[in-house]
């Protein structure tokens, strides 16, 4: 086995894995997103399986890793730019419970069976339906759970720009009363806002820089 060689490609996964985490925004390759997932078991599968091979040069591993890097890169850019692929690319926070009623249709979409809901439930210490607000199924498969008893919502109001139509129901207001909200903070629409938080019934808003 030519080590020299293995060194080098091994230096240069850890630069592509770098550079990764850079385009990407995080400061570690954590999943959130089912893409997110993809994009460590591909890059992984590049490293692992070329690494060994004595037969791909270190060119031809470097043309590789440019290809995934470009093609992460592609795909990050078009989600952030249109809200359809990044719906598809990485999905979309699910309403599954709703003041103490199930919506068994939002379970079905997401997947999840009744022992999965409950085994999330009881992981959260919580053993009954009914004493359940709101139950936020998340991109990375996380439940987020807000009891009776509890006064503060726990998910965004408004995010990148858009209006989040679980929590609206859940605060029993419109999109007319949001887009009031907006403007009585001094923004012209609710593309100028970044993130809009509801906490204890007043709205937090979280701008874009100005342009």
């Amino acid at each position: 086995m030519d080590y020299g060689l293995v060194t080098i490609k091994f230096i240069l996964g850890m630069l592509c894995l770098i550079l990764q985490i850079n385009i990407l925004g995080k400061g570690n390759l954590a999943p959130t997103t089912a893409i997110d997932q993809v994009q460590n078991y591909v890059l992984g599968g590049i490293i692992g399986g070329i690494i060994y091979n004595n037969d791909i040069t270190v060119l031809q591993f470097i043309r590789v890793l440019l290809i995934w890097t470009l093609i992460v890169f592609v795909v990050k850019f078009t989600k952030e730019h249109n809200y359809l692929v990044q719906k598809v690319v990485d999905g979309q926070p699910r309403l599954l419970i709703r003041n103490g009623q199930v919506l068994v249709d939002n379970c079905i979409r997401a997947g999840i069976s009744a022992n999965d809901l409950m085994f999330k439930l009881r992981s959260r210490g919580i053993y009954e339906v009914s004493k359940v607000k709101s139950g936020i199924l998340e991109q990375n498969g996380q439940l987020v759970v807000i009891e009776n008893d509890e006064e503060n919502i726990r998910f965004p109001l408004i995010n990148d720009d858009r209006i989040n139509q679980d929590v609206l129901e859940l605060i029993h207001h419109d999109e007319a009363w949001v887009e009031q909200q907006v403007r009585q903070a001094g923004y012209a629409e609710i593309g100028d806002i970044f993130l809009g938080e509801y906490i204890h019934g007043q709205v937090h808003l979280v701008a874009y820089p100005k342009r």
